[in-house]
């Protein structure tokens, strides 16, 4: 019987729906490795490989189908090994996310997708960046969004960091550490902390109740990565150039920030502030349905419905429990909830995580913008883990295009 991770001949052939004289051929051609078993008799086939083989066959058939839709929702442009979209389940390197999300701190997802130890983060050198040049810089930039100050800090800190360019593994940990928690310092407008993140955030926040800043962690591990979303891809096509950490996730920033990715959770905001002001819930969101939200590719209304995940998006069924458990006794919880209810009622459409960060802000009374922050903060993790799977892989990402233009006559 041949290990777990391994397939016989037979099974092989059979996951990749081809003869064994086929197979063979694989082999012969690179397309597949084999190894001996135990004693020497036959050849086993790693089912890992097999499948991602498998994969790439699928995809090749759909190519000619779908290559005009190969950059929307189409087939997958890059393969990876960090995080797995599929049957309404998000996982990091195998593990459940909402499982993760239960006890874990960011920190720790951290640790998993970089593939270190939380020890190894917990004990990075400090920022090497004066205390004093850092206040005045914020100081500066007070008046900025939190966006604002993240996109003009991070590329100043890198002018300061002395290995920024470095690509060893451990000078790579380091710049990823000191990329965490300067992104944080900026958004928050705080000294730089090797703190855990949920717990800068409280401080910064005035979150005192121990269960609400547990909200905060898990909103931070269940956003810290989400697969080759827009803001990612972006993050790995910069890497692919060979400029630093601090580039790529200033990158990922300005594509965070679009009111079709992270930067939704402004619009929910202002969904949930119209639709508590308006006497008749139900008749605001017909109007809304009809005014504004029909014929795209897009959910109905922002905060509503996600393409990877037809039955709910499982980061806002989490967040949104814990939050209806930690709830101020005073605060718009009823509100965010009829909202919810009502859309689903009208729609068919379930809540997703930008609505449940959102709903964090509003319920919490934290500053305008913190659903924002926080899904930047945790999505920092994720993009650094790419950034460093992509350094890894080496090659430049460039797509090409097909042309629909005008052709030259003659010729």
């Amino acid at each position: 019987m041949p290990p777990s991770h391994s397939l016989t001949a037979a099974e092989a052939a059979n996951a990749l729906g081809i003869s064994l004289p086929t197979l063979y051929a694989y082999v012969s051609r690179g397309m597949l490795s084999s190894s001996p078993d135990a004693q020497g008799k036959h050849r086993l086939y790693d089912v890992g490989e097999v499948r991602r083989l498998a994969r790439r066959k699928e995809d090749g058939k759909r190519a000619g189908k779908v290559a005009q839709k190969v950059l929307d929702w189409g087939v997958p442009v890059l393969e990876s090994s960090i995080t797995l979209v599929a049957d309404g389940r998000l996982s990091y390197r195998g593990h459940d996310a909402m499982e993760l999300a239960r006890t874990a701190s960011l920190e720790d997802v951290a640790a998993l997708l970089w593939e270190c130890s939380t020890r190894r983060i917990a004990e990075a050198p400090g920022v090497p960046i004066a205390a004093a040049q850092w206040a005045a810089w914020l100081k500066l930039w007070s008046d900025s969004t939190p966006l604002d100050r993240a996109l003009v800090l991070l590329p100043a800190a890198a002018a300061q960091m002395p290995r920024v360019w470095a690509l060893g593994r451990d000078a790579q940990l380091d710049t990823a550490c000191a990329v965490m928690r300067l992104l944080a310092a900026a958004m928050v407008s705080a000294a730089p902390s090797n703190e855990l993140l949920h717990k800068q955030l409280a401080s910064a926040w005035n979150v005192r109740n121990r269960q609400q800043a547990g909200l905060l962690r898990a909103a931070l591990v269940a956003c810290a990565d989400h697969e080759l979303n827009a803001s990612t891809f972006t993050v790995r096509c910069i890497t692919s150039t060979g400029t630093h950490l601090f580039g790529a996730v200033a990158g990922g920033l300005a594509a965070l920030a679009g009111p079709r990715h992270g930067g939704e959770t402004v619009r929910v905001a202002a969904l949930m502030d119209e639709a508590s002001r308006a006497p008749d819930l139900d008749r605001y969101l017909a109007n809304r349905l009809a005014r504004h939200e029909h014929g795209t590719h897009r959910p109905v209304l922002s905060g509503f419905g996600h393409l990877l995940y037809p039955d709910g998006d499982p980061r806002a069924r989490l967040l949104l429990g814990m939050l209806a458990d930690c709830a101020p006794a005073r605060s718009p919880l009823s509100e965010v909830e009829a909202l919810a209810r009502s859309v689903r009622d009208t729609t068919g459409t379930e809540p997703n995580v930008d609505f449940a960060l959102a709903a964090i802000e509003r319920v919490l009374g934290l500053p305008a913008g913190a659903a924002f922050t926080l899904f930047a903060l945790s999505r920092v993790v994720g993009w650094i883990a790419h950034a460093m799977e992509q350094t890894r892989d080496g090659r430049l990402i460039r797509p090409r295009a097909r042309y629909i233009g005008e052709y030259e006559a003659g010729g």
